[in-house]
């Protein structure tokens, strides 16, 4: 820290505990300052001979030349810059340094201690101090500046704010390795100068000045001070925006305690202040897409619904998160409600609905307003069609953390599932897990409500641990499960070569390999009815449930049973000896045309029975061969665990 001594005289200025401040000199006292509460017991020639202030009170005072008093108690810095002002007078020693000099200028503006007075006065004498010294300094330009709150206007109108913006601008615009002086760095440096390698052949590169050094030293200012110092930063136009974001970023963190683990607490005493600082970053964001992460803006957004702040700074702030969904995660889309009552939802769905129809409208306006299926090879590759991928797998996820809370409506969750066409959905695994998790926690569901929302999903796309999963799925419509073991054993037949002995309206139904079907759209995987579920016997659907879980076991995975999507145990029905085994796998591989038969049955509804469609407990026949009749049948329980 720079620093400057005036006068040679010691100092003999001594204070007797009463607010009272006196020179220890055989002379005596001749006139009183009163600044304040503090009384200065002074000489009147050392302080009129420097200042012109004084000389014009004293002379409009009194005429009692032994009995002065004059009172300057609105004095810019109070009593401590008035006894700088005062020793200088007397010629006594005087230390200026940072934390001070400021005050003392201010002080010395305001009694006109300047050079038509004399000579080498103490305004001039503090000017050549921080022309020289503190303004060339890094971290005393930052100290000045922070000490100029309690000054105002007399620092601004005596430039020394602007001075001070100016001069921390330009050391945090210049490039980093031209730093020579020190400054504090207590994080990690940006992703793309991290990993770099300081040793080189054996020799020792030196340690490079990350871009961002300068982004901890200036969080020290208030938030006026700070947005001055941005806003000169950014119009030099030599920093990148992700180093602003950072600087805005750390900026955040220290003076919002609790941002960053979602803790604001909004009955403080300072929430008028956070949602200043709230709104002034917003408003300081770079324009750049990604100069801040999508996680810190959605921290941002919590942020401000908890603070109530400005719709303007909100609607903001939905728009950027928007620009960069594809890279948010659940956690982070996990905003609470503004309203937490008893009956009401306890996710801000309403928001997160907004965030994703800016997030498809900024899809359109990039592109000829349709997106490419990434899975489909023929089409090319679509970047667009790759972000939201990204943004249907994450909303899967959030749907699968909402769909716990008991007073979301299904509306809400359909329409939000529906915002990312299904089409765009290679594969429904995460769609049936929220699904599944849906039904878990509403159990009083309409039949009419669980059609709608298993509708959500295509069944062809579900990987072979999820159809394992569904077809042991109590909570799922018998109907769904019908159409996973279908179109699993449709995957079987096309595997084993017996796609083509499918009938032509069957193999139109047929996955290729993409994941489309033939002949047709989603809507022929579902376009069976509750009636033709009652048309089926309950026995066939069920022998063609364990063909299924027979078909996809083998050797020792038969008898631990079906799997799990959340690590569950199935009921397994492979409890035979080895023999049998392998007489069940010479069974399936020239049997495949028995499932294939009750199929034809569910297909065509010729089979008319009075079994409950809802019936999710009925009994298996335990073994496909009949000549394993007398052995003891198997019940294939289908269950869940999520």
């Amino acid at each position: 820290m720079k620093y400057m001594k005036l006068g040679s005289k010691p100092d003999v200025f001594q204070n007797d505990g009463n607010n009272t401040r006196f020179v220890a000199t055989e002379l005596a006292t001749d006139i009183i300052v009163t600044v304040g509460d503090v009384k200065f017991f002074l000489h009147k020639f050392p302080l009129l001979s420097k200042s012109a202030r004084l000389q014009k009170i004293v002379a409009t005072t009194t005429n009692d030349e032994t009995n002065d008093e004059v009172d300057v108690s609105d004095i810019p810095g109070g009593p401590a810059a008035f006894e700088i002002c005062a020793k200088f007078c007397y010629g006594m020693v005087v230390t200026l340094n940072a934390y001070n000099v400021v005050a003392a200028r201010c002080a010395a503006e305001y009694l006109e201690m300047q050079e038509t007075i004399e000579k080498g006065n103490l305004i001039y004498k503090i000017d050549v101090f921080l022309t020289s010294s503190i303004f060339r300094t890094w971290k005393d330009s930052i100290i000045v500046l922070h000490t100029t709150k309690n000054l105002m206007p007399w620092a601004e109108e005596l430039k020394i704010v602007s001075h001070c913006v100016d001069s921390i601008a330009n050391k945090a615009s210049i490039d980093p390795s031209e730093v020579e002086w020190s400054y504090t760095y207590n994080r990690k440096k940006l992703a793309e100068e991290n990993g770099l390698d300081s040793h080189w052949n054996g020799v020792r590169k030196q340690t490079s000045v990350p871009r961002d050094w300068w982004v901890e030293d200036i969080c020290e200012l208030e938030m006026d001070f700070y947005k001055r110092v941005l806003a000169a930063v950014k119009s030099k136009g030599r920093t990148s925006a992700n180093v602003l974001g950072e600087a805005l970023k750390a900026y955040t963190y220290r003076k919002v305690p609790g941002l960053l683990e979602g803790s604001i607490n909004s009955n403080s005493v300072d929430v008028a202040r956070y949602r200043n600082i709230l709104e002034t970053i917003v408003w300081l964001l770079p324009g750049d897409n990604g100069s801040v992460s999508c996680s810190f803006l959605l921290k941002l957004l919590r942020a401000a619904c908890l603070l109530d702040v400005g719709e303007n700074c909100r609607n903001e702030l939905v728009k950027r998160v928007g620009r960069q969904l594809e890279n948010a995660s659940v956690k982070d889309l996990l905003i609470l409600a503004e309203t937490q009552e008893e009956g009401s939802p306890v996710y801000d769905v309403d928001m997160v609905v907004g965030i994703i129809e800016e997030f498809m409208a900024q899809q359109d306006s990039g592109g000829n307003g349709e997106i490419l299926e990434v899975t489909d090879p023929a089409m090319g590759f679509d970047p667009n069609g790759v972000k939201v991928l990204s943004v249907a797998t994450l909303i899967d996820g959030y749907l699968a953390e909402i769909a716990k809370d008991p007073n979301l409506p299904i509306l809400k969750f359909v329409g939000l599932a529906e915002m990312i066409s299904i089409r765009l959905r290679p594969v429904h695994d995460g769609l049936y897990r929220a699904i599944d998790m849906y039904l878990k926690e509403h159990p009083g569901l309409a039949k009419s409500e669980k059609k709608r929302l298993c509708g959500l999903m295509d069944c062809k796309r579900l990987s072979p641990e999820a159809c394992m999963h569904a077809v042991q799925n109590e909570r799922l419509p018998l109907r769904v499960v019908v159409q996973v073991l279908f179109f699993e054993q449709l995957r079987a037949s096309a595997a084993s070569g017996n796609g083509p002995d499918l009938p032509a309206d069957v193999r139109s139904l047929l996955p290729r390999e993409t994941g489309n079907s033939y002949g047709s759209s989603r809507s022929a995987a579902t376009t069976y009815t509750e009636d033709d579920m009652h048309g089926a016997p309950v026995a066939d659907i069920n022998s063609f449930r364990s063909m299924r879980v027979i078909n996809k076991s083998g050797g020792s995975e038969r008898s631990s049973g079906s799997s799990d999507m959340n690590n569950g145990n199935g009921n397994g029905n492979g409890n035979g000896n080895g023999n049998r085994n392998i007489h069940e796998e010479k069974k399936v591989s020239k049997g495949m045309l028995m499932p294939k038969k009750i199929l034809s049955k569910i297909w065509s509804g010729k089979v008319h029975s009075g079994e409950n469609s809802s019936s999710d407990t009925s009994e298996s026949p335990g073994s496909i061969n009949p000549d394993e009749t007398k052995s003891t049948p198997s019940r294939i329980t289908r269950h869940s665990v999520s």
